[in-house]
């Protein structure tokens, strides 16, 4: 599961600190009002640690399914000026009689708003609401999951993926029903089998071995197959020990569920080599 605090590699690692965050453009309107003034609102309730504590340097867009052309991207970016909090009535002050009027938000202010030269799209067309990242990640962003900037040992897995060409997305967002209740988790990696999803979790030690910890991956692991999901759970250990073979028992999970699934046909699956063509990735 994720913990971003933690370092598992038993590796001397500079922990890069984020100072970047991508946010939801929710229409055309709010894209209106971005480009007009060079500012964006986020709720102070539910605003993300960054902002409230003003360690935020870049704010970029993810534009949804509502910008045709320009949906499931991020393009534009800019280097925030100032923060402030309003009432959302004092924001946009025609429409005052909104049910939020009363509420505060941040006003984050631009110095200017800018464009990537390539913009970075979400093959699986994601839905996303907040991502916290570095701007040297961001900028070297090539598609939606390069923007991710997690705990070392997510970091080791995901490198194991991409070498092994495993097509997977990162921190993927699934409602699930625990106990009577919808709760939405964040999965470290989903990968797209032709029968079955297939969710992975690099359990961290300092986060994943408390009794109540134990007692949580488990109800959450038994909500997500209830749900049609496999689950694979991998320590510490495991992933700093004997990655490839981490790595070896996903493509032989995704073999199991029909191939990987196309990220751009869903009807095209492939099945993975999950023998000497992994090794070699790893000498």
């Amino acid at each position: 599961g994720r913990n971003p605090e933690d370092d598992d590699l038993g590796l001397i690692m500079k922990k890069e600190t984020k100072d970047t965050l991508i946010a939801l453009l929710k229409d055309r309107r709010d894209l209106d009002l971005l480009l007009q003034y060079k500012w964006y609102r986020i709720p102070v309730k539910s605003a993300p640690q960054m902002v409230k504590s003003h360690t935020i340097k870049y704010l970029a867009f993810y534009q949804p399914g509502c910008f045709k052309v320009d949906a499931f991207k991020i393009r534009w970016y800019g280097a925030v000026r100032n923060i402030c909090i309003m009432k959302r009535k004092d924001l946009l002050p025609a429409e005052t009689t909104h049910p939020k009027a009363e509420e505060d938000y941040y006003r984050i202010d631009l110095e200017e708003l800018l464009q990537l030269a390539e913009p970075v799209f979400s093959r699986r067309r994601r839905r996303m609401v907040f991502i916290t990242t570095t701007f040297a990640r961001f900028q070297n962003a090539r598609e939606f999951n390069d923007v991710f900037n997690e705990s070392p040992l997510e970091e080791k897995f995901w490198e194991g993926l991409k070498l092994s060409h495993i097509d997977a997305e990162r921190q993927y967002m699934e409602q699930i029903r625990i106990e009577e209740k919808i709760q939405t988790v964040y999965l470290d990696f989903a990968v797209f089998g032709r029968e079955r999803k297939i969710g992975i979790e690099c359990d961290g030690d300092t986060y994943h071995t408390e009794k109540d910890d134990v007692k949580r991956d488990k109800r959450r692991s038994n909500a997500l197959e209830s749900q049609g999901w496999a689950v694979l759970r991998y320590t510490t250990d495991a992933i700093n020990r004997n990655l490839e073979n981490c790595i070896r028992e996903v493509a032989q999970t995704i073999n199991t569920h029909g191939g990987l699934q196309d990220t751009v046909n869903p009807s095209v699956s492939r099945y993975l080599e999950d023998g000497q063509d992994q090794l070699r990735l790893f000498d």
